[in-house]
């Protein structure tokens, strides 16, 4: 609930709640907890009332940044129908099509998609925009400023495309990011487009069936012309904290035990070294000397240092997922094997099912998972908000838009570039005959060219300077 293990120690130690023992297990029952705001949410839960809830007609949505379809699978189980998906990273677009062919993805950089065919046919857009600096963030106020971050495309879609509501998602470090100046930005832009903020939160996904210590940053926006007499809820709890236990064995979230998988394997040394350490345990559970040799320079840094050699528990939630499961700042040991956790261990941990397969070589499925949304968590999101917009449908009554002919320009559209790809960008360029002038080229090729100098300065997108080719 955010307390840490001491502070829950200290109330055992001090008698400021009972505690029990069960299945070797001590700790605190929830009743006797109720003062706690979460475990009072999670004893009076309407989840399973909340879990029932369907949609008056068919909400057609998109989702940006799509990935791996966390985001997007979690929605979808909500009830969103969704008419079109933008990911970049080929992998995960791979993985998109694969696990729900009816879907239309668009592989490539949003920059390039022009949203306005879909104006008035789309209820629903939401993207998880990555967690890219903000460096204009605050220095004015609203749109302008968030131009160069990928948040501006998502502003941007919403703009051409006028939904009912959008939602964005991100880390919780980005409400106060900049002394939060950059959420004062995204307040301003969100205003700006004409729409109403509902408060942001940051949702802990340990509350919403997900057995996983992990918080995200929700955004959700009504557009002003329906906001005035509705009222966005966010979701009931479920009525208890999950384990890795429900994760990988049969459990409320899954009918069998954690499948056999793939996954990568730790050097000799360092499994070694990990054997050591128990279950919960991390580098203090070490002989000393073995802890100063492994943990190197960061033997003297400050700082609890938990993350290193730590073995996750089969009694806790896990930590949460990063993009890869051995980094040794960030470990992640198997609770009962001395090895990191395989593929569909991280897939069962952000609640992925079974049946959802990744798609490219192994270090690409870890990133794909460990970048997502916990599944139930944007399910649990995704019903809140098809109560919300049950709320719209009933004060403004519209029919469900057919979007098919308007995602065929899109996909026309995107059929006529020729995509050339690295690790981060992307540059498209028009199947034709005439040469497009490359701008960015020229800034390389002619970087102290006065004249080069004099065309940038009257450039208006600030973008320009984040965006500029390495030489």
């Amino acid at each position: 609930m955010g307390a840490s293990n001491s502070s829950a120690q200290r109330w055992a130690d001090k008698g400021v709640y009972p505690t029990v023992t069960q299945d070797g297990v001590t700790g605190f029952d929830m009743e006797r907890l109720s003062a706690i705001p979460e475990v009072k949410a999670m004893l009076a839960t309407d989840w399973d009332t909340e879990k029932d809830v369907q949609p008056l007609r068919r909400y057609n949505s998109i989702e940006l940044f799509a990935g791996g379809g966390g985001l997007a699978l979690g929605m979808s189980l909500a009830g969103f129908h969704h008419v079109m998906l933008n990911e970049f990273d080929t992998s995960a677009c791979k993985t998109l099509k694969m696990n729900r062919p009816d879907w239309n993805v668009v592989e490539g950089d949003v920059r390039h998609i022009d949203f306005t065919p879909l104006r008035g046919k789309v209820d629903f857009i939401s993207g998880g925009f990555p967690c890219q600096a903000f460096s204009y963030a605050g220095k004015q106020a609203g749109f302008n400023d968030t131009r160069g971050t990928l948040f501006f495309e998502l502003a941007r879609a919403v703009k051409e495309i006028q939904p009912l509501v959008f939602m964005g998602e991100n880390v919780k470090g980005l409400s106060s990011h900049d002394d939060g100046r950059t959420i004062e930005t995204i307040r301003n832009t969100i205003a700006e487009l004409g729409y109403t903020l509902v408060e942001p939160r940051i949702l802990k996904a340990i509350m919403y069936q997900v057995p996983q210590k992990r918080e995200r940053l929700i955004l959700i926006a009504i557009r002003n012309d329906v906001a005035d007499g509705v009222h966005f809820t966010w979701p009931s709890p479920y009525e208890r904290v999950m384990t890795l236990r429900d994760a990988f064995y049969k459990s409320c979230i899954y009918d069998t035990d954690v499948p056999a998988s793939d996954g990568v394997k730790y050097p000799e040394k360092k499994r070694e070294v990990l054997s050591l350490v128990p279950q919960g345990g991390d580098w203090r559970d070490l002989p000393e000397e073995v802890a100063k040799k492994y943990m190197g320079g960061s033997w003297l840094l400050g700082g609890g240092k938990t993350g290193m050699a730590r073995r996750l528990s089969l009694d806790e939630p896990s930590l949460t997922l990063t993009c890869s499961p051995c980094q040794k700042q960030t470990e992640r040991c198997h609770p009962l094997e001395t090895r990191p956790l395989s593929i569909r261990e991280y897939a069962r941990i952000q609640t992925f099912p079974d049946y959802w397969k990744f798609q490219g070589n192994m270090s690409a499925q870890y990133k794909q998972i460990g970048n997502a949304v916990p599944v139930n968590l944007a399910w649990a999101v995704g019903r809140s908000l098809i109560r919300l917009f049950n709320e719209i449908q009933r004060q403004h009554p519209v029919q469900t838009a057919d979007c098919t002919d308007a995602v065929k320009e899109i996909l026309r559209k995107q059929s006529q570039l020729v995509v050339v790809k690295d690790n981060t960008t992307q540059t498209s360029t028009v199947k034709a005959t005439i040469k497009q002038l490359d701008f960015l080229s020229l800034l390389d090729e002619y970087e102290n060219n006065p004249a080069m100098g004099a065309v940038m300065a009257r450039e208006e997108e600030p973008q320009i300077k984040s965006t500029r080719r390495k030489k």
